[in-house]
Parts: C-alpha cells; structure tokens; sequence
C-alpha cells in the first residue's frame, strides 16, 4: 500500500517531445503532473541526431514529401496519416521555435535544410547534429516556467489503475474502453511506492529497443509504456515493426553508436569491407535510399 498520494488533472508518463508537448498544451486547462523514470532529460528525444522532415523550400511540396513518404513505407503507410502529418508539419516545427528550439540557419537567417535517406529533397531541419537535444531542452524550459506542470524525476511507473485494480473484477468485452484513473509510481531515491491519480493519463514512454540485443537506442528505451497498457487489458498491436538504424559504430564491448543519416545526407557513401561502394546495386537512389533498403 503506497503511503503519499498526489492528485492532478492530466498525468503524463515520459518526459520526451511527446510528452512535453502535450504538458505544454493541456496545462491551459489544468494541473499537470510529469513522471520520468530518470533524470527529465534523459529520453529518446534527447539523442536524436538529425532533424524533423518538414516542406520548408518553396520549390518543395506536401505532394513530393507524401509521394516519398509512402515509398519509403513500402506500401504498408496509412495514406491519410501520412498525409496529416506532412500537411502539419510546418505548423509543428513553428511550435518548437515559439517554445524556443533554435535550429541552424543560412547566413541569410533561413532555416538550414539538411537532406537524409529516402527525400528527393532537401526539407530536414536541424540543430546542428544534436536536433534532439536542442529540442529537449527547450521544452523544459518551457515547462520549468509554467506553474501548471511539476515534473517528477527519478519516479519509475509500475502500473497503471484500471478496472484490474477494484475488487470486483469484470472481464472486459473487447469494444469497452478501458478506464484509467492513474499509475502506480516508484519514487527510486526514496524506495516508496506512490499513488498518481488523474483524470486524464498519457502513455508517452517511447520506444522498447533494449528488449533486443543490439539496438542504438538509449538505455532507458525498454517498454515500459508497452507492457503498462497490456497488462491492463489494452490492445497492442504492431510490435513487429521494430527499425534498426542500419549505421552505427561498432567497438567491441560497447553499446552500438548511432551514426546519423544525415552523414549518407551530407555525401557519405557506403562501403563494404573491400572499399567498394555498392548501393547502386541495391537502389536508384544509392547511399540515400531508405533505411529499410540500406
């Protein structure tokens, strides 16, 4: 039984771009708490490396970004996700700037637009190589200035409260929503188990490389999220479609380094162990073909 009980109106599990932006906007509305497992800081978001893809340059399009898009999805994209999320894109990088995430420019104050894997285009932008944490520490200056959200580090989510949880239990059909009334928490520092309650929960924990023996994700990259909502009787689906990086660094003993797709952006050609470059055997667009092709 957990001894402290903290009650807010939208209680958000992870402290990435997901997370933070959605604390950013529903603290209009209300008390926000923030749990993160480690540091608030330490999240996928933060080793991202390359960029946002975004149509920017007036001679690109949303139509050339789709088209691409759904190639590069092999044909297995929701077409009218894809297109959502190419047509928002510039309003959502927008967004970012306004919270304070400065990316690189031209000389000229123009956004610096990068190139990567499976764009005909140059639309990434960027910070630099280290987009990621550029991103990350801007939200939570923002969100360190609103009196709204608290953020609570080192705060390991273990379960969430649902229906599981009364005393009566009721097998669920498979139509009725499940309903969430908080999470379970333990405070690490403290070695205390504690009780978040909450009208609204948002699950933004990221991915679950680490379940895998190589990944170049973070280590904090392990499911948690996942495994939360399915041992509450949610449904998950889609676990199969777990990308691998195909460049990284290789050192024996160490865990494998992201080499960003921006370096294949930039001019890098990939060679195998005889120095020979050999995408053009694989791809029309050789060493910027999709990860998946690479």
């Amino acid at each position: 039984m957990s001894s402290t009980t903290y009650e807010c109106d939208f209680l958000v599990i992870g402290s990435g771009i997901a997370g933070l932006t959605f604390a950013l906007k529903v603290a209009q509305e209300g008390t926000v708490h923030i749990i993160t497992k480690k540091a608030k800081a330490e999240s996928n978001t933060n080793y991202a490396q390359g960029g946002i893809a975004a149509v920017w340059d007036p001679e690109d399009s949303f139509e050339q970004h789709i088209q691409d898009t759904l190639a590069a999805g092999a044909g297995l994209c929701h077409p009218d996700a894809v297109e959502l999320i190419v047509r928002n894109g510039p309003e959502r990088v927008n967004e970012l700037m306004k919270w304070g995430v400065k990316f690189s420019t031209t000389p000229n104050g123009r956004l610096d637009l990068g190139r990567e894997g499976g764009h005909r285009r140059n639309r990434i932008i960027h910070a630099t190589d280290l987009t990621g944490r550029e991103v990350e520490q801007a939200l939570l200056n923002s969100v360190k200035e609103n009196k709204n959200i608290r953020i609570f580090e080192n705060h390991m989510a273990v379960e969430l409260i649902t229906e599981h949880h009364l005393q009566n239990k009721q097998t669920r059909p498979k139509q009725q929503p499940i309903h969430c009334w908080g999470a379970y928490v333990l405070d690490v520092e403290a070695d205390q188990v504690k009780t978040f309650l909450s009208k609204t929960v948002l699950l933004a924990t990221g991915g679950c490389g680490h379940v895998y023996l190589h990944t170049t994700n973070p280590s904090i990259a392990t499911g948690d999220g996942i495994a939360m909502a399915y041992r509450a009787g949610a449904w998950v689906g889609n676990l199969e479609f777990m990308q691998f990086h195909p460049t990284t660094l290789f050192y024996p003993g160490a865990n494998s380094f992201l080499i960003s797709e921006a370096v294949r952006g930039f001019g890098g050609i990939l060679r195998n162990s005889e120095g020979e470059a050999f995408m053009a055997n694989y791809h029309p667009m050789k060493d910027l073909a999709s990860r998946d092709i690479v």
